[in-house]
């Protein structure tokens, strides 16, 4: 079976990031330093042939992808599976904030709870469902290619800890994978049951703006 490369990408820096807040599927945009993070992470995903760019149909996901896009010629196809996690009447609110306002809620998701339904939003269980869907159809697609996923935080941990096969029918919490903003996850897929991992949370092509908190955890 021939080998698909596949490329997790986190957003950059967006404006709700840089104040601390919850962004959800809120609207917020890049900042100036997430819009220079997007841009080197085209130069480097640029040298590496993708063939296929997918992005969360969000802004600041948006914003990430195109230039990759611009570089390679290579289209930009938005889906909604990709979105954040919808974190509900948690959207907007800061840490403190949230904890203050809806606890119940606040902790449930700081602790993983995997079933919890945040109020007026969803559980990771459902984040998992719509994101993997979408990731094993676009794989069907684009076999043997090199697929670039842009998408966020939430998403992004939980589609490593599924294709990782951290997730079963009975798992009620879950470690939490850190995604830098614009920090990359690589995989090499053969199949739903042969998947290496590359590298986690691969910000090297940052150092030029980063310096020496660059890192790719293997």
């Amino acid at each position: 079976m021939p080998v698909t490369r596949l490329y997790l990408i986190r957003h950059g820096q967006s404006a709700g990031n840089a104040e601390g807040r919850f962004g959800g599927h809120g609207p917020t945009p890049l900042s100036d330093l997430g819009q220079r993070q997007a841009e080197l992470t085209a130069e480097s995903l640029a040298k590496e042939n993708v063939s296929a760019i997918y992005s969360s149909d969000l802004y600041r996901a948006v914003q990430t992808a195109e230039p990759l896009s611009r570089l390679t010629g290579v289209p930009v196809l938005t889906k909604s599976a990709f979105r954040e996690r919808n974190v509900g009447v948690l959207e907007g609110l800061t840490f403190d904030e949230s904890k203050q306002q809806h606890p119940k809620d606040y902790y449930a998701l700081v602790n993983r709870n995997y079933h919890h339904v945040i109020t007026r939003g969803e559980s990771y269980r459902q984040l998992v469902k719509r994101a993997m869907n979408e990731v094993w159809d676009i794989m069907r697609k684009h076999q043997g290619e090199r697929i670039a996923i842009f998408s966020h935080t939430g998403a992004i941990c939980f589609m490593t800890l599924h294709l990782m096969g951290a997730i079963r029918r009975d798992t009620k919490q879950t470690p939490w994978l850190i995604t830098s903003n614009c920090g990359v996850n690589r995989f090499e897929i053969r199949g739903r049951n042969n998947i290496r991992v590359l590298a986690i949370n691969d910000t090297r092509h940052l150092s030029d703006i980063t310096g020496n908190d660059s890192f790719a955890a293997r």
